[in-house]
C-alpha cells in the first residue's frame, strides 16, 4: 500500500491491532479454563457447556442486538460491552483466588460474556465497515484473518507456559491488561463516523420493527440467505468437532496438553498461511464458488485424518489441510456481506445473520459433548478388541471421539455437495 492509502486506514489499523491483542488475552483465558475444567471433570460435555453458555445468549438475542446497535453510538457500545466482559473475567479471578470457583460459576460468567458479545459484535462489524474504504475490503479481511490466526497460534503455547510458571491467575491478569490497552486505544485514538439515517427513518423504528427489517432484507435477498443457511449447517458440524477435540486430545494415549496445543498451533499456522495467501490473491470471478469449494476441501480432509490418525503428526497435518483454506472462504464471504448489505442496514442484517448462522453452534457443542460421553466412547468401550471399529479407531479412551470425527467428516462432505449445487444453480446468472 502507498503512504496515502496507509493514512486512510490509520483508524482501522489501531482498532485491528489493539482488539487483536485483547482477543489474544481472552483466548488464553478460555484455553486455560477448558484445560482446568476437563482435568477436574473428565467430561467432554462439561467443557462443551462453556461454549454452549457463551453462544446461547448470542444466538437468542442477536436479532434484537443488531437493531439496538444500529440506533446506538458504535464506539460507546463497544466500550461498555468490553468493560462489562472484563468485569466478568475479573470475577473469575476473584473466585479462583478465594477458592470458590465452581463450574456453574464459569457457565454463568460465560453466558454474561456471550450477552455482551451479542451487542458488541454487530457494532464492531459496522465500525470496521465505516473505517475501511470499500476497495480494501478483501485486504482488510485478510488482515483480520491473519491476526485471528496469530491468536490461534500463540494462545496454546503462551497460555500453557504462563500456567506452568505462574498459574491461571497470571493468564487472567494478561487478559485484563490487554483489555485495558484496547479500551484506551478505542477511547482516545479512534473516531468512528456515524451513519446518516436511512430514507425510511430506520433509527426511529421500534426495536421489534428494526429486527424484523433485517429478516425481511434477507428474505428478499435469497442468495445471501442460502449462503447463511449453508454456513449454519457447517457451524453445526464444526462445533461438534470443537467439542470432541479436547476430549480426544487430552485422553488419548498419544495425546495430552502438548498434543492439543500442537494441533491448535497448526490450526493457527495454517490459518496464518491462508490469510497471507488471500491478502495477495486477485478477486475471483465467482466468490460463492470459492466459498463452496474451500469448505468442501476443509470438510473432506481434517476430520478423516483425526479419525484415522494415531499420532500428533497426522493430526497436525489434518489441521493444516483443514484450515489453510478457511481464511480464503472468510474473506470472500466478508466481501459479499459488506458490499451487498447497505451500511445503514448492516447492524440489523448482521444480527439476523448471526441468529440464523450461529444458532447451530451451541446445539453442536451440546450434541458433541453428549455424543462423545454417552454414545461413541461407551460404544467403543463395549466392543470386542477384534471388532472393525476398534481395529480402525482404537479401543482406548479417546477412540470414541475419533469415530465421531469420521461420522462428521462424512456429514460435512454431504452438506458441502448439497449446498454447493443449490447455491451455484441459484446464482449461475450472477457471478458475484
Amino acid at each position: 500500500m502507498k503512504l496515502n492509502e496507509l493514512k486512510s486506514l490509520k483508524s482501522f489499523f489501531i482498532l485491528w491491532l489493539t482488539q487483536s491483542l485483547s482477543t489474544l488475552g481472552s483466548a488464553m483465558t478460555g484455553f486455560a479454563l477448558v484445560i482446568v475444567l476437563y482435568q477436574s471433570s473428565g467430561s467432554a460435555l462439561a467443557t462443551a457447556m462453556l461454549s454452549v453458555c457463551s453462544y446461547a445468549p448470542y444466538v437468542l438475542m442477536s436479532i434484537f442486538a443488531g437493531a439496538l446497535s444500529d440506533r446506538w453510538n458504535k464506539k460507546a457500545t463497544m466500550l461498555v460491552c468490553d468493560s462489562l466482559a472484563a468485569v466478568s473475567t475479573l470475577a473469575v479471578l476473584i473466585l479462583f483466588k478465594t477458592g470458590n470457583l465452581e463450574p456453574w460459576h464459569l457457565y454463568i460468567i460465560n453466558a454474561l460474556g456471550g450477552l455482551m458479545n451479542t451487542v458488541q459484535q454487530p457494532a464492531s462489524e459496522v465500525a470496521t465497515t465505516l473505517l475501511t474504504p470499500e476497495k480494501y475490503y478483501q485486504k482488510t479481511s485478510g488482515m483480520r484473518s491473519f491476526s485471528n490466526s496469530l491468536v490461534t497460534i500463540l494462545t496454546p503455547s503462551i497460555a500453557t507456559a504462563v500456567m506452568s510458571f505462574w498459574g491461571i491467575e497470571a493468564v487472567i491478569a494478561i487478559d485484563l491488561l490487554t483489555f485495558g490497552t484496547a479500551f484506551l486505544a478505542l477511547l482516545l485514538f479512534i473516531r468512528i463516523p456515524e451513519i446518516a439515517k436511512d430514507e425510511n427513518g430506520g433509527e426511529q423504528e421500534s426495536v421489534l420493527a428494526s429486527a424484523k427489517s433485517g429478516l425481511v432484507w434477507l428474505k428478499t435477498n435469497r442468495k445471501i440467505l442460502w449462503l447463511i443457511l449453508f454456513l449454519a449447517a457447517i457451524n453445526l458440524i464444526a462445533s461438534i468437532y470443537d467439542a470432541a477435540l479436547p476430549a480426544m486430545m487430552l485422553s488419548h494415549p498419544n495425546g495430552g496438553e502438548t498434543a492439543l496445543g500442537a494441533v491448535n498451533t497448526c490450526v493457527g499456522l495454517a490459518s496464518l498461511a491462508g490469510s497471507i495467501i488471500v491478502t495477495f490473491l486477485p478477486e475471483p470471478k465467482n466468490r460463492l464458488r470459492v466459498i463452496c469449494n474451500t469448505l468442501l476441501i476443509s470438510m473432506s480432509t481434517e476430520n478423516f485424518l483425526l479419525a484415522f490418525g494415531k499420532a500428533p503428526l497426522i493430526w497436525c497435518i489434518g489441521a493444516i489441510l483443514g484450515w489453510i483454506v478457511i481464511p480464503i472462504m472468510n474473506a470472500n464471504m466478508d466481501v459479499i456481506f459488506r458490499s451487498e448489505i447497505p451500511a445503514e442496514m448492516q447492524g440489523r442484517v448482521f444480527s439476523a445473520r448471526n441468529t440464523l448462522q450461529f444458532f447451530t453452534i451451541p446445539v453442536g457443542f451440546f450434541l458433541g459433548g453428549i455424543l462423545v460421553d454417552k454414545v461413541f466412547e461407551p460404544l467403543i468401550a463395549g466392543l470386542p478388541a477384534d471388532s472393525l471399529p476398534v481395529t480402525i479407531f482404537g479401543g482406548e479412551k479417546g477412540s470414541g471421539a475419533a469415530m465421531l470425527f469420521f461420522v462428521i467428516g462424512i456429514a460435512g462432505v454431504a452438506v458441502c455437495l448439497i449446498f454447493r449445487q443449490i447455491i451455484l444453480r441459484m446464482t449461475e446468472s450472477s457471478p458475484k
